[in-house]
């Protein structure tokens, strides 16, 4: 079979053969990986050190994460050129995963801590399912409609 070579305007040359979908899941879950380190550092630092709430603490977290997702996956887990168009369906798809994830969590953490599973704990906990599902949801959409 032919490998499929791309234009890629950044490196000024052919890129690689477009990968398939194991090795973009890989890529996916590393990058996301080292994105959800930023968000729940960020989320847990702005929840127990400053003291905002789940929802405040959490949205600041997923700012940071997002945007540090975006720009990796962007680049080196679908290999495609920056693109206003692109950005834009990310950007609107961010928006729908947030409210899945952040309200999610807000939701968890007020059913853990209400069972009195410490903060700190229902912090991460909440954090980890709530992002699961936003994860699932962001590849699929991502691999199949966007890049």
């Amino acid at each position: 079979m032919k490998a499929e070579y791309t234009a890629d305007p950044i490196a000024g040359a052919l890129a690689e053969p477009k990968q398939g979908l194991a090795a973009q899941g890989t890529k996916f879950l590393i990058s996301g990986g080292i994105s959800a380190v930023v968000d729940l550092s960020i989320t847990f630092f702005f929840q127990t050190i400053i003291g905002f709430g789940a929802f405040s603490g959490r949205t600041v977290g997923f700012i940071f994460g997002t945007t540090t997702a975006y720009l990796i996956n962007r680049r080196w887990t679908f290999r495609a050129a920056p693109s206003t168009k692109r950005f834009m369906q990310v950007a609107v798809l961010y928006t729908i995963t947030f409210f899945i994830n952040v309200g999610g969590h807000k939701i968890l953490y007020a059913l853990f801590t209400g069972h009195g599973v410490a903060a700190g704990i229902a912090i991460v906990v909440a954090f980890v399912i709530s992002q699961g599902v936003a994860t699932v949801i962001n590849f699929v959409v991502q691999r199949t409609f966007i890049f």
